[in-house]
């Protein structure tokens, strides 16, 4: 397989999320994988904003213990948050350079074997969802082609998770509309059951459910399955207080008539 054949086939594999057993850890391993193939480096991670935390990182290429510390330390400073921060790549000229700008980040990194690192935004528009970290263990930067490649297998990785995540919550919204749907149903047939079995409303037989569902902290339409599959009959709602205040007015004050209480 040539090169401009392993990168086509590497863009068909990056749009490939719209399947039903998506695998977001398999897919991101595959990305590094391919990073680590066709461009001139020697290791990748992807890492992946959660809301409320910092970045967390996804797939490494490869499991050591070493690579792990340069990952963990990624999280809170390097090329990798950079990119993230700004949605823009980062890149380093000389292992210098990466000492300077990341102290920490950099002491891990050669820990591991490698020299340099560049990351590149996963960005959609004007979302950043992580970044793609690439390790070097020369002393070159990253090609000028092969950093544009480098960004376009994240972009390309970008729209796939996007549409993904799209195509996952539509899912899920459709679920919760088939559940209400059918919770309503159930809560319908209910009512009927109870207003014929006792003569009273519809009404009258709704504030029932709902009284013993908020009563006792059960969902309404588990009160009303009960009432279809077992015949269960929930307790009516206390009688609303009588309002007093009209015959209150017309009281007399201590000492007084009704009439003189009405002038006062």
């Amino acid at each position: 397989m040539s090169r401009q054949q392993h990168i086509a086939r590497t863009f068909i594999e990056l749009a490939d999320t719209l399947v039903e057993d998506f695998d977001l850890i398999d897919f991101l391993q595959q990305m590094t994988v391919r990073c680590t193939e066709l461009l001139d480096v020697a290791g990748a991670a992807v890492f992946l904003d959660h809301p409320g935390s910092r970045l967390h990182n996804a797939a490494p290429c490869d499991p050591s213990p070493l690579l792990q510390n340069v990952l963990q330390a990624a999280c809170g400073q390097g090329p990798a948050l950079d990119a993230h921060r700004t949605a823009q790549p980062v890149t380093t000229q000389s292992p210098a350079d990466t000492q300077e700008r990341w102290p920490q980040f950099t002491t891990h990194l050669r820990a591991a074997g490698y020299t340099l690192a560049t990351a590149l935004p996963m960005r959609l528009r004007h979302e950043s969802i992580g970044s793609l970290l690439l390790l070097h263990t020369g002393d070159q930067p990253l090609s000028a082609e092969d950093l544009d490649l480098a960004q376009a297998f994240a972009d390309a990785a970008t729209i796939g998770l996007v549409q993904a995540r799209l195509i996952h919550q539509q899912h899920t919204v459709n679920e919760q509309l088939h559940t209400a749907l059918q919770s309503r149903i159930i809560i319908e047939q209910a009512k009927g059951i109870l207003a014929a079995r006792h003569n009273i409303s519809l009404n009258q037989a709704f504030n029932a459910l709902h009284h013993h569902a908020r009563h006792h902290r059960i969902l309404l339409s588990t009160i009303a399955r009960n009432v279809i599959d077992h015949g269960f009959t929930p307790d009516p709602p206390p009688a609303r207080p009588r309002n007093n205040t009209a015959d209150r007015t017309k009281q007399p004050a201590p000492g007084g008539s009704p009439k003189n209480a009405a002038h006062e």
